[in-house]
């Protein structure tokens, strides 16, 4: 018994004094403060809890863009279109910045989610109808997107973030919103460049590839010289990056 006793002072206590006092056993211990923390790490349960809602938020952000009735096919394989855009777009934003943060990650997924739902044939032909269908589209993304992330526990702050990313806000200011703009790019010169180039005649894509390129900054031009190109399309790039 006294064994036992003395065990469970030494676990709880520092320096134990067993005292015989008429035959009993008296132990004194001078108390020493424990830090017990008893309490769960809430930093790594924030963390698997933020882990958790971003894997809710991707599935539902692809399972919406699989609904896309135009397809794309690649190395042999048809996907939905902007499923399969959102996926590489959401790649190139690892590929150029490996510590990416949640919000521009989410932003990735779903920077065009539900782009078929407004068609350009749905507004007039002429500058001015292509640009509000432009600010149109961008503002429907970030609404579906909005709900989808709502539905997937994230707070208000946290929505608007993903959102100003989507619409692109402060492009040259805020860097997640560069780095989207340079991975946009790089996906339509990687899918759809080469598809893109030979409808159209050298004036209108040279002039098309500066109005992008521009938007890029230098760490989006070196990556978008690395691309695989046709000797014609990548003489349209060069052309395009002399202008700048």
């Amino acid at each position: 018994m006294h064994e036992k006793a003395i065990l469970l002072w030494e676990s709880l206590f520092s320096c134990p004094i067993a005292v015989v006092i008429n035959g009993v056993t008296i132990f004194i211990a001078k108390f020493q403060s424990v830090n017990l923390d008893l309490t769960p790490d809430f930093k790594n349960y924030k963390r698997m809890e933020n882990i958790n809602r971003q894997e809710l938020a991707f599935e539902k952000f692809d399972a919406y863009n699989q609904k896309d009735p135009n397809s794309i096919l690649w190395d042999g394989i048809s996907y939905p279109r902007e499923y399969f855009l959102s996926l590489k777009l959401h790649e190139w934003v690892v590929k150029i910045d490996p510590a990416a943060g949640e919000a521009l990650l989410l932003a990735s997924r779903s920077q065009h989610i539900g782009r078929w739902e407004i068609p350009r044939d749905s507004y007039p032909l002429g500058r001015e109808s292509y640009l509000k269908w432009r600010r149109d589209l961008a503002h429907h993304h970030a609404q579906i997107a909005a709900e989808i992330l709502k539905e997937s526990g994230y707070h208000e702050e946290e929505i608007d973030r993903v959102q100003q990313i989507i619409l692109k806000k402060k492009i040259k200011q805020d860097s997640d919103v560069q780095t989207m703009e340079n991975a946009l790019c790089l996906v339509f010169l990687a899918y759809q460049y080469e598809a893109f180039h030979p409808l159209h005649d050298a004036e209108k894509v040279v002039n098309i590839l500066r109005k992008s390129l521009l938007k890029m900054d230098e760490v989006g031009h070196q990556f978008a010289l690395t691309l695989n190109y046709s000797e014609e399309g990548l003489a349209h790039v060069r052309s395009a990056l002399s202008l700048i």
